[in-house]
């Protein structure tokens, strides 16, 4: 079966089988575009053979068919083997060539010799590349400028041509590409290219003037003179463009220093150490200035590398300087007020400003200094505690101020440190001043004693123990010798009866002078057991040769102890049985108007009373027994006559329960007639008012001579507590 392909408008080739005639062969066809995806594209006459194209063919999608044509008689029957029919589509210069960016980007260094590749531009063809269809060519329609740049039109290569590519005056570059296929002469296509020149330091920076004029203050640092400005045509923000200041001379002491704003590319010239105007009065500075990039070679030099800069120093009133600060002093401990300290004296820097200092204190919490004001002299005005919790580690801290007179004044601060060194004024201590021992010289290991000292080194241990020497007696029976620098031992020479003994050391420290003190040691001699500490009750407590015993004299003190309880125990219960008796026995005498009456107390005389009674006589009625006679002249009441009165003789206490009745009674009526005895008609003292008050006396004597005058009828008016009052002289 034969294949040929017709240029007919649709016929594409025709199938023909020479196993049968013509009008007995049924022809049919399989495969992509007949019976497969894309279907319908192809078709077959299957009388005649004839092969047909129904649609239009894209070369970019499918390049080429592969169908299977069949030969089958009418009865279906398979005539000859199947035979393969390709259809190849030929392409057409149906599509345009297309660049892969729209915008093609490129950098390269200012200056950059001829042929540097910058960039590449890439463009595609959907036709066949096997043809000129797809054969492409690129070119640069539009530079905006001299040709400075070229493509290669085969790769898309962008290259420098020609020197003179510079930052400063041109830095970007906008090229327009075309791309055309058919080696040139097709389609065509376009895109553009941007190029950047990157900087390089090919420009010095230089100073915007030769000479700078700045001003600065005296006596401080850490403050910004002035500005020095300079100017640099390279990329702002990098390293060729950064500017670095050195300070090349007139700046030996290192007053001044120059950081670079990074903003402003300026150079700040500011005090780093204070300036002293009586010092110099004006510097000269000789500023340079490079960037932090190297310069290129073949950069040309700047002209203004290099300016002077001139800083006038103004002159303000400066503080005080002390001389020595801080000031460090040493004191003995305990000094008496108005012991010299030091001499914290100050200078005033303004020579051309002579004034006057004066000193204060500004700190010293124990109060313990005075400062003169006038020389800065310190001294004690009172004795330091060694208590003090400001005295820390030996050391006394104070404040010190030196202000000048100016206007306004300008003050220093100094610190005052003072050691107050450790005086030996104490002797050590025995600890504890007392101990046992065995009586045998050769039991137990002696007794060991310590010393304790207030003082501080060096004036305390080591210690020097030493029997007394004047009880030479002591050495014959007793030793002592040293087991450190703080404890001694002390052993028995030869064995001595047992008891307690009273020795008296001598202990001095090692301070200078040395301080010693004689002190009592009680020490127990016992009877021992094999370890060598004394047996329960072993100690003797008998007295003799030292006297006696401590436990002896312990019993002795607790025994007067007991006794002087027991005989307050004794006071005081037989004091509350008295209490208790005399409440009882006056509780009975019910029918007597005094037991009624409350005693309230003394009110005291008038202004015109001067002279107090002695209330003594009616309240403690024993005592008069004690009195053979009165004492001096008897005090007269000014409301009865004058005269005197008898010396009354000493009345017997009662003995009886019995006889305190008509104790009283007597006691009232030796009142009621004695007019230096008040009060005299009652037993309810309210002592003598004087003369001449509004409100009368309630004396008897002088308002009526007897109770029958008298009006006693209101006292039934004064409530349940006058009832019985009333009942003896209200009216019947």
């Amino acid at each position: 079966m034969d294949a040929a392909l017709l240029l007919a408008l649709g016929l594409l080739a025709q199938i023909k089988s020479d196993k049968q005639q013509a009008g007995g062969v049924i022809y049919s066809i399989q495969g992509p575009g007949v019976d497969e995806e894309p279907q319908g594209v192809f078709s077959i006459d299957k009388f005649t053979g004839r092969v047909f194209l129904n649609a239009l063919l894209d070369r970019e999608k499918t390049d080429r068919f592969r169908l299977r044509a069949f030969a089958l008689d009418l009865g279906g029957a398979t005539l000859e083997e199947p035979t393969d029919l390709e259809i190849v589509v030929v392409d057409q210069n149906d599509n345009r060539p297309v660049f892969r960016q729209e915008v093609f980007t490129g950098q390269v260094l200012e200056g950059a010799v001829p042929g540097t590749l910058v960039t590449r531009a890439e463009a595609t063809d959907a036709d066949d590349p096997e043809t000129d269809n797809a054969a492409l060519r690129y070119s640069i329609l539009e530079q905006g400028g001299p040709q400075l740049f070229s493509i290669d039109a085969l790769s898309g290569d962008i290259r420098t041509v020609q020197v003179g590519l510079d930052r400063e005056v041109v830095a970007v570059y906008n090229l327009t590409l075309q791309v055309a296929d058919m080696s040139g002469d097709g389609l065509t296509a376009t895109a553009s290219a941007v190029i950047t020149l990157q900087d390089v330091n090919d420009n010095a920076p230089e100073f915007t003037g030769e000479e700078f004029f700045l001003e600065a203050a005296e006596a401080v640092s850490g403050v910004d003179v002035g500005r020095l400005e300079v100017e640099d045509r390279d990329l702002p923000g990098s390293p060729n463009w950064a500017a670095r200041f050195t300070i090349l001379e007139g700046d030996p002491q290192g007053h001044f220093a120059i950081r670079t704003d990074p903003r402003t590319n300026e150079g700040v010239l500011s005090v780093v150490k204070p300036l002293d105007y009586e010092s110099c009065e004006r510097y000269t500075l000789n500023v340079a200035v490079q960037n932090e990039a190297p310069l290129q070679a073949a950069a040309p030099r700047a002209e203004r590398g290099q300016a002077r800069v001139s800083v006038q120093v103004r002159d303000v009133n400066e503080p005080p300087v002390f001389r020595e600060n801080p000031l460090r002093a040493s004191l003995a401990e305990g000094a008496a007020p108005g012991t010299p300290v030091a001499t914290f004296s100050a200078r005033d820097p303004d020579t051309h400003q002579p004034q006057r200092l004066s000193y204060s204190k500004d700190y010293d919490p124990e109060d313990w200094l005075h400062v003169d004001g006038a020389t800065g002299q310190v001294q004690t005005q009172r004795v330091l505690s060694p208590a003090s919790p400001f005295l820390k580690g030996g050391w006394y801290r104070a404040v010190i101020l030196a202000q000048d007179d100016a206007s306004p004044p300008s003050t220093a601060t100094g610190t005052l440190s003072i050691e107050v060194l450790e005086v030996n004024d104490h002797a050590p201590e025995l600890s504890p001043p007392w101990g046992s021992l065995c009586s045998t010289p050769d039991q137990g290991s002696g007794l060991l004693l310590g010393a304790t000292d207030e003082d501080l080194p060096p004036h305390g241990a080591p210690f020097h123990f030493q029997l007394s020497p004047r009880v030479p007696e002591l050495a014959r029976n007793w030793s002592l010798s040293p087991v450190n620098v703080s404890h001694a031992r002390l052993q028995l020479r030869h064995q001595v009866q047992e008891g307690l003994y009273r020795l008296s050391l001598l202990l001095r420290d090692s301070g200078q002078p040395p301080q010693q003190r004689e002190q009592p040691l009680n020490v127990t001699v016992c009877r021992c057991g094999q370890d060598g500490t004394c047996l329960p009750g072993a100690a003797a407590l008998r007295a003799g040769g030292a006297g006696i015993s401590l436990g002896a004299l312990v019993i002795v003190l607790a025994s007067v102890i007991l006794l002087l309880l027991l005989a307050l125990l004794v006071a005081l219960l037989a004091r509350s049985r008295q209490q208790s008796w005399d409440k009882g026995l006056l509780h009975g005498l019910q029918d007597d108007l005094r037991d009624n009456i409350l005693n309230y107390d003394e009110q005291g005389g008038g202004e015109e009373d001067q002279d107090a009674y002695d209330m003594d006589q009616l309240r403690h009625p024993e005592e008069l027994a004690a009195l053979s006679a009165p004492l001096g002249r008897p005090l007269m009441r000014r409301d009865a006559p004058f005269g005197r009165a008898r010396p009354q003789a000493p009345r017997a206490l009662p003995t009886s329960p019995t006889d305190i009745a008509d104790f009283i009674l007597d006691g009232l009526e030796a009142a009621d007639s004695d007019p230096s005895v008040p009060p005299y008609d009652t037993a309810l003292i309210y002592d003598y008012e004087g003369d001449g008050s509004v409100a009368g006396t309630l004396s008897s004597i002088l308002s009526s001579l007897g109770d029958e005058d008298q009006d006693y009828s209101c006292l039934q008016d004064w409530g349940p507590r006058f009832a019985r009052l009333a009942d003896l002289y209200g009216p019947p």
